[in-house]
C-alpha cells in the first residue's frame, strides 16, 4: 500500500551561481537558454532578461525535515524542488521558507493514528528542527544566503546577490494555547504566521476539518478567543497574518479584527476549482480591502479541476467503501462523511491510500492553467493584490514549473499573456513587499497582561 503524501501530500547573480555550482554552473547557464518550455524565442529572451532585473519572491516553500543532510545538501542540485543551485538557475531573489509543524499520522502499516497528547510535542519538535535547518543554512553559506528581517533587508540582500530567506510559520497547532509563543518566534525572525492547516486547532477553524479526528466544520465559529488575541498580538509584532487554509468564518473575523493587511500565502480561486481550501470571490475581496495580497499557488489540483475519468474512478472507490458519490476534489483527503468518523484506522488508511493513488495518476496542471488562475484573480481584485507562490516540497509543482530552477518560465507565461514588465514585477514580489512594509509600520510595542 502506498503511503499518502502529507498535504494532499533565490536571486543569485551569475557569478555567485557559478561559484556555488562550480564547473556545473556553465551547464546550468546552457540549460537556462536551451531548455525551452515552448514559448517563442523572443518571449524567452525577454523573460531571461527580466528575471535578472526584478526582485522575485516565492511566498511558500516548505522546509523538508531532511534538508541539508546527505543526498539533500543545500549547495547541490539534488532531487528536491529547492536548493541553492536551482535557486541560482531560477534567478529567484528569495522565498518564504516555512516552519511547519504537523506530526506524522501514519504508522508503519500505513494506517493513520488519531491524535494523542504527544502530537503537540512532536509538532513542536518539527518546528524546532526546521528552524535549526534554516539557521544552519545561513550559518554554513553566509556569502550566499541571509535572513531578511525587514523589507529593506530583502532589497539589500537582492542587491548583494544573496538569496533572502523570509521565515514564515504555518499551523498554530504546535503552539498549544500559548499566545506568548508568537513573541518568541517573532524574535527568532518569523515574519508571517498562518493559523491553519488540515484540521481545526485551538486558535482557528480550518477550511479542511478532519472528521476522522473528531473535527467538525466551524467548531469554533471561526476564531477562538485565543485566536482573536493572536490577531492583535501579530499586528503589534509586525507579523503578517496568513489566512490560507482558514475557514471562511475565521478569515472573515481576521478581516474584521486586523488593523494591518492580510495575505493568503498559497491559495487559489474557488471559481476555478470548487473546494473549501480555495478562496471564494468574497474572500479574495476581503483580502483586497485589507490592502493585502492573494499569492496564487502552483498546486495542480487547486487550479485545474479533476478530469471526468479521475472523478469516475474516485466515485467508484467511494462506492466500494459505501460512501456517497461526490464531485471534484472535495473527496480528498478527508471527506466529511459521518461514516468515516467510525472507521477503524486500518480501513481509513486503505481508503486514503487508494484515493491518493488515483489522484496521483491525474495529469499535472500546466503553466497555462496557472496563468489562468492569475488572470482570474487579477480580474477580480486587481494587479496590486495578486502574487506568486509554489508550495514546493508539499505538493506544488506544474508542467513547466517543476522546481525553483524554472521560475523564468512563470515570467515567460506572464509575458505571453500581455502583462507589462512593471506588472510582472508586482506579481513576483513588489505587491508582497508593499504589504510587508505596511504591516511593519502598523506594529506597536507589545503590552502583555
Amino acid at each position: 500500500m502506498t503511503k499518502p503524501r502529507s498535504k494532499k501530500a533565490l536571486f543569485i547573480g551569475l557569478p555567485l551561481a557559478l561559484a556555488i555550482a562550480g564547473a556545473a554552473g556553465f551547464a546550468a547557464w546552457d540549460h537556462w537558454f536551451n531548455d525551452n518550455p515552448g514559448y517563442p524565442v523572443a518571449v524567452m529572451k525577454q523573460a531571461d532578461e527580466l528575471q535578472e532585473r526584478i526582485l522575485s519572491f516565492d511566498s511558500h516553500i516548505t522546509v523538508p525535515m531532511d534538508f541539508g543532510t546527505a543526498e539533500n545538501e543545500a549547495d547541490k542540485d539534488g532531487s528536491g524542488q529547492f536548493d541553492l543551485v536551482k535557486a541560482a538557475r531560477g534567478r529567484l531573489s528569495g522565498a518564504a521558507l516555512t516552519i511547519f509543524g504537523w506530526p506524522e499520522i501514519w504508522n508503519g502499516d500505513n494506517a493513520p493514528h488519531r491524535p494523542t497528547a504527544g502530537f503537540i510535542d512532536e509538532a513542536r519538535h518539527e518546528q524546532e528542527t526546521r528552524y535549526k535547518i534554516i539557521s544552519t543554512l545561513v550559518r554554513d553559506f553566509p556569502n550566499q544566503v541571509a535572513i531578511a528581517y525587514t523589507p529593506d533587508d530583502f532589497r539589500r540582500l537582492h542587491g548583494e546577490g544573496k538569496f533572502a530567506v523570509f521565515i514564515s510559520m504555518l499551523n498554530a497547532y504546535p503552539l498549544g494555547n500559548d499566545v506568548n509563543a508568537l513573541d518568541k518566534w517573532a524574535a527568532r525572525g518569523m515574519r508571517m504566521f498562518g493559523f491553519s492547516y488540515v484540521g481545526n486547532n485551538a486558535w482557528a477553524d480550518s477550511s479542511r476539518p478532519l472528521p476522522f479526528f473528531n473535527d467538525s466544520r466551524d467548531a469554533l465559529g471561526g476564531l477562538s478567543e485565543l485566536g482573536k488575541q493572536a490577531v492583535h498580538r501579530l499586528n503589534d509584532l509586525g507579523v503578517i497574518i496568513d489566512v490560507s487554509q482558514m475557514s471562511t468564518k475565521a478569515l472573515e473575523q481576521v478581516s474584521q479584527l486586523s488593523r494591518a493587511p492580510m495575505v493568503a500565502s498559497h491559495s487559489a480561486p474557488r471559481a476555478l476549482v470548487d473546494i473549501p481550501r480555495n478562496l471564494s470571490d468574497q474572500e479574495m475581496q476581503l483580502i483586497k480591502h485589507s490592502g493585502g495580497v492573494v499569492q496564487i499557488v502552483g498546486f495542480p489540483t487547486y487550479i485545474k479541476p479533476l478530469s471526468q475519468a479521475t472523478q469516475d474512478k474516485l466515485n467508484a472507490l467511494r462506492a466500494r467503501f459505501d460512501l456517497q458519490p461526490l464531485q471534484g476534489l472535495e473527496m480528498a483527503l478527508m471527506p466529511g462523511d459521518p461514516v468515516i468518523t467510525v472507521w477503524s484506522e486500518q480501513r481509513f488508511g486503505e481508503y486514503a491510500s487508494q484515493l491518493y493513488g488515483i489522484i496521483d495518476e491525474e495529469p499535472k496542471a500546466t503553466l497555462k492553467d496557472y496563468g489562468d488562475a492569475i488572470d482570474y484573480a487579477v480580474k477580480k481584485i486587481g494587479i496590486d493584490h495578486v502574487g506568486i507562490s509554489s508550495d514546493f516540497n508539499d505538493g506544488g509543482g506544474l508542467n513547466g514549473w517543476k522546481d525553483v530552477s524554472e521560475a523564468r518560465n512563470v515570467t515567460a507565461e506572464l509575458i505571453s499573456r500581455g502583462y507589462s514588465e512593471a506588472d510582472i514585477a508586482k506579481l513576483w514580489g513588489g505587491n508582497f513587499l508593499r504589504v510587508w512594509d505596511q504591516v511593519q509600520k502598523s506594529s506597536r510595542p507589545v503590552v502583555k497582561h
